[in-house]
């Protein structure tokens, strides 16, 4: 400690003594080196664990590409639920929309009631016009009344069939009606009252109007009108809407074929149970649904709201009607 070297100096320093390439002997303190087989095993065995290490990795990453490459082929879960079928119900009845059929345009709230308590309709400027329909049975009309209180238009029955027989009738005031709606200065269009069983006593009914009309100009349409007899021994009892609709379609194309405008009158009986209306689609609908706003799924082109109206010049309940 005098000489002025530390503790670890004197460990390090040679002894003077030693002869020259003699390695200075060992201090029986310090710790032996380890064999050279020890540290060859310690290395193997870690090349080893390195070597399982780095395939249990290649292992997992392969199995999780696999398993994600099966997800992306899988089709995709809907969260969503599948959608209900469109229904709408008539008289408790559900049925499913005719494919391809227009519906109802009409927005329901343009549709008012007047202080006659006649039914209007005006959207974006436009406005339906005001009509009836008549027969024989409004007997005597004063059509100058009529257009004053003002009725746009008329459609006359012009005839009908028998529902016993199957003759074919002119209604006995359409002649003078003709005249007199006309002279008014209102538009006009003919109806007849069908009991058609078949596609060809349908045109036979056609032919027969147009005979009457012989020409007539007319600015509304020509109505094809079939309707149920009930409990009266009809000869139409019974008969299939699949017919019906060829009875329809037969006694519109030869309308049409002569230069007017076929259409079809029904209700909403008719229209949803027994007509098929996609095959109508190319003639005007007039449809019958007494309210004072139109709730029929399918569009139509002519409306008759009440068959109890008061119009001056008549005596007595007339049809109203609105032609959009």
């Amino acid at each position: 400690m005098n000489d002025g070297l530390s503790g670890m100096d004197l460990k390090e320093r040679k002894p003077t003594n030693c002869p020259p390439g003699d390695a200075a002997p060992v201090n029986d303190q310090q710790t032996p080196p380890a064999p050279r087989h020890q540290k060859q095993s310690r290395s193997n065995g870690l090349s080893l664990l390195s070597l399982a290490l780095s395939i249990i990795a290649l292992t997992v990453s392969v199995t999780v590409l696999f398993l994600a490459l099966r997800k992306a082929q899988e089709p995709a879960a809907s969260s969503e639920l599948p959608e209900e079928p469109v229904t709408f119900q008539f008289g408790g009845k559900v049925l499913t929309p005719l494919e391809g059929m227009p519906l109802n345009p009409y927005d329901k709230d343009a549709f008012s009631v007047d202080e006659k308590g006649r039914v209007t309709y005006e959207q974006d400027g436009r406005r339906a016009r005001a009509g009836i329909d008549v027969s024989t049975h409004q007997k005597d009309i004063d059509w100058q009344a009529v257009a004053a209180d003002g009725i746009e238009f008329a459609i006359l029955r012009l005839g009908h069939r028998g529902y016993t027989e199957g003759g074919l009738f002119l209604d006995q005031t359409f002649e003078q009606n003709l005249r007199g709606a006309l002279d008014a200065g209102l538009e006009v269009g003919v109806y007849f009252f069908s009991q058609a069983v078949t596609p060809e006593e349908a045109e036979e009914e056609a032919a027969y109007v147009l005979s009457v009309l012989d020409g007539q100009a007319l600015s509304f349409p020509v109505a094809f009108d079939w309707e149920s007899i009930p409990n009266a021994g009809a000869r139409t009892d019974g008969l299939d809407g699949e017919t019906l609709t060829r009875c329809a379609a037969a006694f519109c194309a030869r309308i049409e074929d002569a230069g007017y405008r076929p259409a079809v009158y029904f209700n909403q009986t008719l229209g949803y149970l027994r007509y098929d209306l996609r095959d109508l689609t190319d003639y005007a609908l007039w449809l019958a649904e007494y309210d004072s706003t139109p709730d029929f799924y399918y569009h139509f082109d002519l409306w008759q709201y009440s068959h109890s109206g008061r119009v001056n010049g008549i005596q007595g309940d007339v049809d109203l009607d609105l032609a959009f």
